[in-house]
């Protein structure tokens, strides 16, 4: 009794180790035996690629005082670490100043980093370098790039503020969020978030000849206004004009002759019937009396009023 072939059915032999991709029909991937490719087994990998194991290099660095076998190695290991700064540095992009100036602020932030680490305090190179080279590039963005300092506090209130509102678009928040929404997410008062608010945009200035929004053709110091003189005289008369209403008859046409119908002496005189030596003197003791009195008003309680 022999044994028959099997009936060929029409239907695909599968291999064993075939894998049938799902939703893909007719197509399979043979991973190689006894493996199998997933997410945890490829983020080991990715994580090696961001962190350079440079501890034996760092260590043998301390060991030497210097020559070209230090230099060589130094090189290596700035190297290495170079692309964990270029990725920092992008998280500047923003700050109006050139990814190639970025790049170059975070490789002297690195190579600082590099210089002053010191493996025997027992951290991670990447703890140390990584708040090195975002301070680097703070205090270039900072000197360089803003025309307009702001203080200190509310550069880190706007730097916390924006971190928020990032981590709430991130998380679907439709429309703008609000100072409570924003106070809530980064852990500060809603007082600290309008100063973080309001201290984005302030750090760069606009040319006066930059056209104003939406008016092409009109300047924007065609919109300021200048100081007028004149105020300063309204607060002058609205405080001579009490002492004013207190003066004799003759006196108050004197000096409103005078100042105000710009005539002269002798002319007033006429008026008067008296000389121009008369009116000089009413003028000069009048005008002195309202000065005295106005620097009296003016002397704080208790105290004599400023020498005219």
């Amino acid at each position: 009794m022999t044994n028959a072939a099997p009936r060929d059915s029409g239907a695909p032999v599968r291999q064993p180790h075939d894998v049938t991709h799902p939703g893909r029909r007719g197509r399979s991937i043979r991973p190689s035996e006894g493996t199998a490719v997933t997410k945890a087994d490829t983020a080991p990998r990715r994580r090696a690629r961001e962190a350079p194991d440079t501890a034996a290099a760092f260590e043998r660095l301390v060991t030497l005082s210097g020559g070209a076998e230090r230099d060589r190695l130094r090189q290596e290991v700035i190297a290495a670490w170079l692309p964990m700064a270029e990725r920092i540095s992008l998280r500047f992009r923003s700050s109006g100043e050139s990814p190639a100036d970025l790049r170059q602020v975070a490789a002297l932030g690195l190579v600082n980093a590099v210089d002053r680490y010191d493996p025997g305090l027992g951290y991670a190179f990447e703890t140390f370098a990584v708040p090195t080279i975002t301070g680097e590039l703070r205090r270039h963005v900072r000197d360089h790039a803003w025309s307009v300092h702001i203080p200190r506090r509310d550069q880190e209130l706007r730097t916390a503020v924006r971190a928020a509102q990032v981590a709430l678009a991130q998380r679907g928040v439709r429309g703008r969020a609000g100072p409570a929404e924003l106070a809530a997410e980064c852990g500060l008062s809603e007082e600290e978030v309008r100063r973080g608010l309001a201290a984005e945009g302030v750090h760069h200035t606009l040319s006066l000849d930059h056209p104003v929004l939406g008016a092409y053709d009109l300047p924007l110091a065609d919109t300021l206004g200048c100081l007028d003189g004149a105020l300063d005289l309204v607060i002058d008369r609205q405080t001579l004009r009490p002492l004013l209403s207190a003066l004799p008859e003759r006196e108050k046409y004197v000096l409103y002759w005078r100042f105000f119908g710009n005539l002269t002496q002798k002319q007033i005189g006429a008026r008067l019937g008296v000389s121009q030596m008369q009116i000089s003197r009413i003028l000069s003791r009048t005008c002195a009396r309202l000065r005295q009195e106005l620097l009296s008003a003016a002397a704080p309680p208790g105290g004599s009023p400023a020498p005219s």
